[in-house]
């Protein structure tokens, strides 16, 4: 991963935490800090299933990836809120379906940046561009963006586990309505989130709890909203099969051998835009 924007040095404000940081937690990574630890252990003490939804995340977007640098034939990904390099990304699902597939990823976090450039910077058909992903028409103007992808033609638009980190002041239906009709036609839209079944089980317990953490906490925020909520953010494209599903029920590789709550508060859909 390269960036031709000059590199001015990171900001790190360590007495707050990152929601790409959190997630690395979760992930059993080290790019994180004390702050980032705190949250962590905070769901974690009370709903230690997070870390398997994290892990259900990240290899439900490595088939999503597969599937659209294979099957549907895309060879351009733009890969929002891409948070720290992980054991598997989406450059590298891509590129092992179509080594010339192209992938920028933006963040805005200086840690994602750093670690990010250090780890990919070899990779010429991959970027990293700092810029702030509630802001669609800028990401599709953005001079590096444009630079790496034809945002004329088909491409994946990524939005993995970012919206749920939306507030509703922040009107995140207005924005996903704006990249929808950004896109050009014959793009993906990609996305999860955090989901509340809303059904008085163990699932829409878990969460509350969790949500109410991120709310009273140092982190903030993080959203699980209903089903409709989360159709809603799909514009009316048309939903690939099977649809907006739990994670691991999106095509997996393999026969379900188990089913936890965490299952149930997160759903993941891709759609195409005629």
């Amino acid at each position: 991963m390269t960036s031709d924007a000059p590199h001015a040095p990171a900001v790190i404000d360590t007495t707050r935490p990152s929601v790409a940081r959190v997630y690395d937690c979760f992930l059993g990574g080290k790019d994180n800090y004390e702050v980032d630890r705190q949250v962590f252990e905070q769901v974690d003490a009370v709903a230690p299933q997070m870390k398997l939804l994290a892990r259900a995340g990240r290899n439900w977007l490595v088939r999503v990836t597969r599937f659209l640098a294979g099957s549907a034939g895309l060879d351009q990904f733009l890969d929002l809120g891409a948070g720290l390099p992980a054991a598997e990304n989406t450059h590298q699902a891509a590129q092992r379906m179509n080594p010339d597939a192209r992938v920028v990823y933006v963040d805005n976090d200086p840690v994602v940046a750093a670690h990010g450039r250090a780890l990919l910077e070899e990779n010429d058909n991959t970027r990293l561009v700092n810029a702030d992903l509630t802001r669609p028409d800028e990401i599709f103007t953005d001079p590096e963006i444009i630079r790496h992808l034809d945002l004329s033609r088909p491409l994946a638009l990524i939005h993995s586990s970012t919206v749920h980190h939306i507030s509703d002041g922040e009107n995140p239906a207005e924005m996903m309505r704006r990249y929808v009709e950004l896109l050009p036609s014959g793009s993906y839209l990609v996305l999860s989130h955090f989901a509340d079944p809303q059904d008085g089980g163990e699932g829409s317990a878990l969460a509350r709890c969790v949500e109410d953490i991120f709310a009273n906490g140092a982190m903030g925020s993080g959203y699980f909203r209903t089903r409709e909520q989360i159709e809603g953010y799909f514009g009316g494209l048309q939903l690939v099969e099977p649809g907006l599903v739990p994670l691991n029920q999106w095509w997996p590789d393999g026969p379900l051998l188990s089913h936890t709550t965490a299952d149930q508060v997160a759903l993941g859909g891709v759609a195409r835009k005629p």
